[in-house]
């Protein structure tokens, strides 16, 4: 997905997400390092660099990172791109930690989820923050479902199953790609991806457990807490500058 990620993309608000981060740093002391995980083309890392940020982006996929870091250069900023699982995060230490775009969504067991919690404990410097946002329970069940979705341009189409487990809040996505080729015609690409939604006292709890404090969990891009039919929650959380 990593060749057409960007142009499927375009309309996705990443705005909302940097002025999201900036707002809550704005309330403490703002970060020099960042380590942004999940960090897929660098739609979110390039911007924070370009504002001054030290970022390291964080990405599984060598595809997504190879993109990232033409943009990079295209935007003549530095960003250090790591090739890294982030259950096992493995880095100098941050100022920040964020995870955007429901990137932890991804992580489907929860011990997976508890893990890079720990991880991302271990690299903060003490009065870091963890930033991150992911699909809610409702978003899950309601709005993916078992529901298709179709999307029909020139250049690319795609069709997007999706198939819930509801026990587990767990969706699976089969997604069949159209790629319009240099001589016209279609190749056919088809990928399967996996993401698991936790309910929120879930995820405080793990986050706690890790040693995090000052969580503050808020809804769809703003400063207001979730409601019942929230579709994307957002998680602030603090390494305490003192562990005594």
């Amino acid at each position: 997905m990593a060749a057409v990620y960007d142009r499927l993309m375009a309309d996705t608000p990443y705005d909302q997400w940097l002025d999201w981060v900036e707002r809550h740093w704005a309330k403490g002391e703002k970060p020099v390092r960042v380590i942004d995980l999940g960090c897929g083309t660098g739609t979110i890392a390039i911007p924070l660099a370009k504002r001054g940020y030290r970022v390291t982006g964080v990405d599984l996929s060598t595809e997504m990172l190879a993109i990232a870091y033409d943009k990079m250069r295209q935007e003549q900023v530095d960003v250090a791109w790591v090739e890294q699982d982030m259950r096992e995060l493995s880095l100098p230490e941050a100022d920040a930690v964020i995870s955007l775009c429901d990137s932890l969504s991804y992580l489907t067991e929860e011990a997976d989820v508890q893990e890079t919690f720990k991880r991302v404990f271990a690299h903060l410097a003490p009065g870091g923050s963890f930033l991150f946002d992911v699909h809610s329970p409702y978003k899950m069940l309601h709005i993916f479902g078992d529901e298709t979705f179709t999307h029909v341009e020139d250049e690319v189409s795609y069709i997007w199953q999706c198939y819930c487990d509801p026990l587990r809040l767990e969706v699976e996505h089969q997604l069949t790609f159209f790629i319009r080729q240099p001589n016209g015609l279609y190749e056919r690409m088809e990928e399967e991806h996996w993401q698991r939604a936790y309910q929120p006292v879930q995820l405080m709890r793990w986050l706690t457990d890790a040693g995090f404090t000052d969580i503050v969990i808020t809804a769809d891009y703003s400063d207001l807490p979730p409601h019942e039919a929230s579709e994307r929650l957002f998680f602030s959380a603090r390494k305490p500058k003192s562990l005594t």
